[in-house]
């Protein structure tokens, strides 16, 4: 049986091939995220999945922002922001990851949580793994708990959940 949130995402998710560069078919959720229904049911559906596992959560820039946030509202937890290189001030943990189409680093701010705490991330769209990987690496090297990951949609035929090990992955929908 098929979630509302999976029949949601299946009715207004918008695909554009060749973006950003030839030979990858981009999944565009804004369409999903612009319809609160669809946004709503998404959001309660990744906080029941986890409902008591985790203490925060964590948003992987640019989208998984929107869904931190709002997890982070609706579950009552704190809410922290996994940044592009360069963006956060202050001591910061760095990880270098491998892109579909490139590579590129994440950032996390240290102490922002007391040891310990289970971190749920969040992001739209889980495809090769690099960037969820790199922010579990992240979560784990501030000596916070990797609770979890949550993603809208999973791209089964990049196989980017093989390289999370054993971590507790839940997608919306997988494609």
């Amino acid at each position: 049986m098929t979630s509302p949130a999976a029949q949601h995402v299946h009715s207004l998710l918008a695909s554009y091939p060749d973006f950003p560069q030839p030979g990858i078919m981009f999944s565009d959720l804004n369409p999903v995220f612009a319809n609160a229904a669809a946004f709503r049911t998404i959001v309660d559906e990744l906080v029941e999945g986890y409902h008591g596992r985790f203490d925060a959560v964590a948003g992987i820039e640019a989208r998984g922002f929107l869904l931190a946030a709002a997890v982070g509202y609706a579950a009552d937890v704190a809410v922290l922001a996994v940044r592009k290189g360069g963006k956060l001030p202050g001591t910061v943990l760095t990880e270098e990851y491998d892109l579909e189409y490139g590579s590129a680093r994440l950032e996390l701010e240290v102490g922002q949580l007391p040891a310990g705490s289970r971190v749920l991330v969040l992001d739209d769209v889980l495809a090769t793994g690099g960037t969820v990987a790199a922010t579990s690496r992240l979560i784990e090297r501030a000596g916070y708990t990797l609770a979890g990951v949550g993603v809208v949609v999973e791209l089964t035929g990049l196989a980017g959940r093989s390289r999370l090990g054993d971590t507790t992955v839940h997608a919306v929908v997988s494609i």
